[in-house]
């Protein structure tokens, strides 16, 4: 079977998780006006990328899937713990939550999951994004770097679409602006996978007050 069927479906928008709910703080920026503008937007991006997805979230994800592909069970555990315990915010944590269970859900239905797999699975309380998405790698053997990828992309086309929807920036707008970010975007994941355990960590602060002030938005598009 072509190994590419498997990469996009993990990487596809329609993968039911609803990662299209959610901001992660963009909108509340275009709210206070920290990103009015192609090249405000472009600035917002590539920062998230290089100081905060790269030095935390997206090598802890890749630990995710090298221990779910390796079956390093007790290792998959600890990490979706410190995984649940990086939240910073209520909506963070809200948003990691509802789209494990909802990959969860899917989970439980794939005849490609095997039996270790559902043992782990089936051991938790409450399963975050991280390590869902590992275990959905592993029932579709993709591998952890290609996964790792597939997870940077979904997270860009989501930051996009949020563009679209909050800013006067349209389809043709979004693609010259892809074309922009993939350097940073392959950046990213360099760093990711080269950046010892001991050295992970972001304080993306300006991050984490948008999220915490988009719980509160008056009018806004997506969840929080």
């Amino acid at each position: 079977m072509n190994k590419a069927w498997a990469l996009l479906r993990l990487a596809s928008p329609q993968l039911p998780i609803g990662g299209y709910s959610y901001s992660q703080g963009l909108e509340m920026a275009v709210e206070q006006g920290l990103v009015d503008s192609q090249d405000s937007a472009a600035r917002w991006i590539a920062d998230q990328l290089l100081l905060n997805l790269a030095r935390f979230e997206a090598p802890l994800l890749l630990a995710h899937c090298t221990a779910a592909a390796s079956a390093d069970w007790q290792a998959l555990g600890e990490l979706t713990e410190q995984h649940r315990a990086s939240r910073e915010t209520r909506e963070l944590a809200l948003e990691s939550r509802q789209m494990g269970y909802s990959l969860r859900q899917l989970l439980d239905g794939l005849p490609e999951l095997d039996q270790a797999a559902r043992d782990f699975l089936a051991g938790q309380h409450a399963i975050g994004l991280a390590a869902a998405w590992a275990l959905a790698a592993r029932a579709w053997q993709i591998d952890a770097q290609d996964a790792l990828a597939a997870w940077l992309w979904g997270w860009l086309e989501n930051q996009l679409a949020v563009l679209m929807k909050t800013l006067p920036l349209g389809q043709q707008a979004a693609q010259r602006l892809t074309s922009q970010l993939l350097p940073q975007l392959e950046q990213a994941q360099r760093l990711a996978s080269a950046l010892e355990p001991a050295h992970w960590g972001s304080a993306a602060f300006g991050l984490a007050l948008a999220s915490m002030a988009h719980e509160r938005q008056y009018s806004r598009l997506f969840r929080s």
